[in-house]
């Protein structure tokens, strides 16, 4: 969908207030945000029929140079971006911003689209009398802006000092964010120095996901305004701890929550312990789509809060699926968080792979495993093949593998999708799966950078 078009009263009324630009960004199955703007009278032309990309714009690779070429994808064709009226948002120093998609040039839309992919989940889940909320979380690094360290002598992990650093940044980046509408629930200083986390509130999934895209946005404007870059790497440098892109996500049906109230574990439904089943089994398949990056397996290592273990556990941060009890210190119920998702992947696809398994778990039963109630690397072998408990691989090649031949995640996100995530995850393996994690981590450094 794009919208209604805009009255030329709402033009002009955007005009009074300055806008003079709008900018449209898509999320490519590399995790890479890309972008087209147009003058504000062209914004209605932006929406409907939209404006042309080369289907490259699917393939294009984090190395700045590469394209993945596919059966499909290459250099015959055209499509088209949208833009979504509907989510049109003022950020600033005259810029408006709306997500978009692909289409055909008929208007069909692109099945290798991530928005699109997600809108069709959704979609899913509403025919299944099932409404889903997603709460995003963005773990970013500030750096100079040549990507180098910045000094970290008045730095504690999740301490004042940071924040006082760094004082005019937050500031800078809540006003901007509640002038665009976004919901910022918490935003502090994280594990790492000059490493910093935002909460952002839950929303149906694709409007989560733009709410997302369109927060990274904000983050690199403002970073840019005070002499700073960011960071979007899962792993900025080796020696430090990885930034997470974890989803929390709750499930609702007209009867109730299925993550609260219900007699199951934790307070679950059956159908709530279905859907956290249906993610834990189909974790390794999805890892790909999730976390599939080169630099993405640096991450994946135990004691990283990383979520290296396929299994659940409430409140067990070093578990991939971390179950959130329903209570008073919960306001919005109990939910589930997939920790093993990082800033690499595209987070519509993301979403889409999460929400498509747990649905899938759901229309299947799936027996809920038995949860981790310890760290899982203090388990023994044995114990950990009792509880079914496995580690999640780290290798690219084997990540890669296990979404190429996954017939649920084709099930999910379609071929399309998947084709292309692996492709470009291909490419990146080829080119420089040889590389040790310093030169990976230096080398990959700003590649999500905005």
């Amino acid at each position: 969908m794009t919208g209604t078009p805009l009255a030329a009263a709402a033009i002009a009324q955007l005009e009074a207030e300055g806008v003079d630009t709008v900018i449209g960004t898509v999320v490519n199955p590399a995790g890479l945000t890309l972008a087209k703007t147009v003058p504000i009278r062209r914004t209605n032309t932006f929406a409907d029929p939209g404006l042309g990309a080369s289907p490259s714009w699917h393939a294009f690779a984090i190395d700045q140079t590469g394209i993945a070429f596919t059966d499909h994808i290459g250099v015959i064709g055209d499509q088209r971006l949208r833009i979504d009226l509907s989510a049109l948002r003022i950020v600033g120093a005259g810029l408006a911003w709306a997500p978009a998609a692909f289409y055909e040039q008929d208007g069909t839309p692109v099945p290798a689209c991530g928005r699109g992919t997600l809108g069709r989940i959704e979609a899913a889940l509403t025919e299944a009398g099932i409404e889903a909320l997603i709460g995003h979380e963005i773990e970013f690094l500030l750096v100079d802006p040549a990507g180098g360290r910045l000094p970290s002598a008045l730095w504690a992990q999740y301490g004042l000092a940071g924040v006082l650093e760094h004082e005019a940044f937050v500031r800078d980046v809540n006003s901007s964010a509640t002038a665009a509408g976004i919901a910022i629930e918490q935003f502090h200083a994280e594990y790492g120095a000059n490493q910093f986390e935002i909460s952002l509130a839950p929303h149906p999934p694709v409007a989560a996901a733009d709410q997302l895209v369109l927060t990274r946005l904000i983050i690199g404007r403002a970073a840019r305004r005070h002499g700073l870059r960011i960071s979007l790497s899962p792993t900025p440098f080796a020696d430090s701890v990885g930034s997470g892109a974890h989803q929390h996500f709750s499930l609702s049906m007209p009867e109730g929550p299925l993550f609260s109230d219900g007699t199951g574990a934790e307070g679950m439904t059956p159908a709530g312990e279905s859907a956290v089943a249906g993610v834990v089994h189909g974790l390794r398949e999805a890892q790909g789509v999730l976390c599939g990056s080169i630099v993405s397996g640096l991450r994946m290592r135990p004691g990283n809060w990383a979520g290296a273990y396929a299994c659940w556990g409430t409140e067990n941060r070093e578990a991939a699926v971390r179950f959130v009890r329903g209570g008073p210190g919960t306001p919005y119920g109990g939910n589930a968080e997939v920790k093993v998702v990082d800033p690499s992947a595209n987070p519509y696809l993301a979403s889409a792979a999460i929400l498509g398994l747990a649905l899938d778990g759901i229309n299947n039963q799936a027996a809920l495993p038995p949860q981790a109630t310890v760290d899982p690397a203090t388990l023994s072998d044995s114990d950990r093949d009792r509880d079914g408990i496995a580690a999640l691989p780290t290798d690219q090649a084997e990540v890669i593998g296990a979404l190429d031949d996954s017939a649920l995640l084709r099930r999910v996100l379609g071929d399309a999708a998947v084709d292309a995530v692996v492709a470009v995850r291909r490419l990146e393996h080829e080119r420089y799966g040889d590389l040790g994690p310093e030169q990976l981590a230096d080398k990959f450094r700003m590649a999500w950078s905005l």
